[in-house]
C-alpha cells in the first residue's frame, strides 16, 4: 500500500484529530488536556517523548531503522486564540471565548498524522525525526521555550506549514525567500510642558509633538525603505491627557513594525529613533523611545523548498503545488528556529466552496478545509525521506 492510500484510509482518524482538538481549545501555556493528547498517541505508535520543561508541548523523536546523519524537526503550534467561535460547526469550541480561528487544530493534527505514518514507515528511514508540538505561537513565546528544552539540539534543518485560505484545500503553497515578516513593537513617550488648555504659549504641547511624530513616521515606508522592500509602520495606540482643557505633560504612542529582511528590519528601527528624537526637539518637547524586537522575518531556504515541492509533486502530481506569488505581513515565531537552522515554512490550503473558508485568520466565522490534513501529511513524511536521503520508492 502506497502512502497516499494508507492516509486516506487513516484519514478519519486525524480528522477526529482535528475536531477533538477543535472542540477543546486552549489558549498559549495553558494546552494541558492538549498535550496530554499528543504525548499519550505518540508513545502510542512508539515514538520516545520528552516535556519542553515545565510548560506545556511535547518533543517527540523518531529514530529510523536505517543509518542516517541527518535529523529533520518538523513543527507545528497547538495554542488557540482568546476569540468567540461563531462557525456553526458541530465541533465547534466548548471553551466560552476561546476558538483554534488560526487553525493550529489542523497543524497538530497534521503532524500527529505524520508521525503515525513515520512510525509505520521506520524500516525505510535512514535518519531521525523530531516532532516539535509548540505552545504559545499566538503570543510569540513558544518557540524560545522549545529551544530551551532542546528541541534544536542535533538538528540539521526544520519544517514547518500553517494553515492559509487563499490556497484551495487540497494544495500545498510554497516560496523560497520571505514567506512572512518581522514583528516588531515600539513606544514612544513625549514629554513636554503642562498647563491650563487656554493659554498655549505657556506650555510645550506633547499631542501637537506626538502628533506630527505620528505623520513623519508615515513617510518611513513611503521615503525611506524602498518601493520594493515590503514595510508596515503602524501606530495603533496613543494616549495623552484626560480632559479637554488642560495640555497634558505626555503623551505616549505605540505601534508595530513589520519587515521583510533583516537589514530593513534594523534601518527602520533606526528611522523612527531619529524621527521621534528630533521631530520631538523640534517642538521643545522630548521623545523618549523603547523600540521592542519581537521575531525576526520566516525566509525559507531555498534547497530546502524545492525538496518539499519535489516531495509533492512525486507523491501527489504536480497540480498540488502552488506558487505563492507574494509573502505575508503576518509573523511567525517559527522564525526564531530558523535563526539557527535551516528551514522551510509551507501553507496547507484550506479553502473550499463555502464562503467562510476564504475569509482571513483569527476571524470567528473563518472555515478550514480538512482536505489539508491528509495532504499535510504527505507533504511532511515525502520531504523528511528526501531530505534524510531515504528510499522515496517505500512510500509508492
Amino acid at each position: 500500500m502506497s502512502l497516499v492510500e494508507r492516509v486516506r484510509e487513516l484519514q478519519g482518524e486525524f480528522i477526529g484529530f482535528r475536531r477533538q482538538i477543535h472542540q477543546n481549545p486552549e489558549l498559549g501555556f495553558q494546552e494541558f488536556e492538549t498535550t496530554k493528547l499528543i504525548e499519550g498517541k505518540l508513545k502510542e505508535w512508539g515514538i520516545e517523548t520528552s516535556p519542553n520543561g515545565e510548560k506545556t508541548g511535547v518533543i517527540g523523536t523518531l529514530r529510523g531503522g536505517k543509518p542516517g546523519e541527518k535529523t529533520i524537526a518538523l513543527r507545528a503550534d497547538i495554542d488557540a486564540l482568546p476569540v468567540t467561535e461563531a462557525t456553526g460547526l458541530e465541533f465547534a469550541s466548548r471553551n466560552k471565548g476561546v476558538c483554534h480561528a488560526c487553525g493550529h487544530d489542523i497543524h497538530t493534527a497534521t503532524l500527529l498524522g505524520t508521525a503515525r505514518l513515520l512510525s509505520e514507515y521506520r524500516g525505510a528511514l535512514a535518519g531521525t525525526v523530531k516532532f516539535l508540538f509548540q505552545p504559545a505561537e499566538e503570543t510569540l513565546g513558544g518557540a524560545e521555550s522549545m529551544m530551551e528544552s532542546g528541541a534544536l539540539e542535533g538538528v540539521d534543518c526544520i519544517l514547518g506549514a500553517h494553515t492559509w485560505p487563499d490556497v484551495p484545500g487540497g494544495c500545498i503553497g510554497v516560496r523560497k525567500g520571505a514567506m512572512m515578516a518581522s514583528s516588531d513593537s515600539f513606544k514612544i513617550t513625549v514629554t513636554g510642558k503642562g498647563g491650563h488648555a487656554a493659554h498655549p504659549d505657556r506650555c510645550i504641547d506633547p499631542i501637537v509633538a506626538g502628533a506630527h511624530i505620528i505623520t513623519q513616521l508615515q513617510t518611513v515606508v513611503s521615503r525611506r525603505v524602498a518601493p520594493t522592500d515590503p514595510a508596515v509602520v503602524t501606530v495603533g495606540h496613543l494616549t495623552a491627557g484626560r480632559v479637554n482643557n488642560v495640555i497634558p505633560t505626555e503623551c505616549v504612542l505605540e505601534g508595530t513594525v513589520r519587515t521583510l529582511s533583516p537589514e530593513t528590519r534594523k534601518a527602520v528601527a533606526g528611522y523612527i529613533r531619529d524621527i521621534a528624537t528630533h521631530t520631538a526637539e523640534g517642538m521643545g518637547a522630548r521623545a523618549d523611545i523603547e523600540v521592542r524586537m519581537g521575531v525576526p522575518p520566516v525566509i525559507s531556504d531555498g534547497g530546502l523548498v524545492d525538496a518539499v515541492s519535489e516531495a509533492v509533486t512525486e507523491l501527489l502530481g504536480p497540480r498540488a503545488l502552488v506558487q505563492l506569488m507574494a509573502p505575508s505581513m503576518g509573523s511567525e515565531d517559527f522564525a526564531l528556529y530558523m535563526e539557527r537552522v535551516p528551514g522551510a515554512y509551507f501553507r496547507l490550503g484550506t479553502s473550499d466552496e463555502r464562503p467562510d473558508s476564504h475569509g482571513g485568520l483569527h476571524s470567528p466565522k473563518t472555515l478550514f478545509s480538512e482536505k489539508a490534513i491528509p495532504i499535510g501529511i504527505v507533504t511532511f513524511v515525502g520531504s523528511v525521506f528526501r531530505l534524510t536521503g531515504s528510499d522515496m520508492g517505500a512510500l509508492k
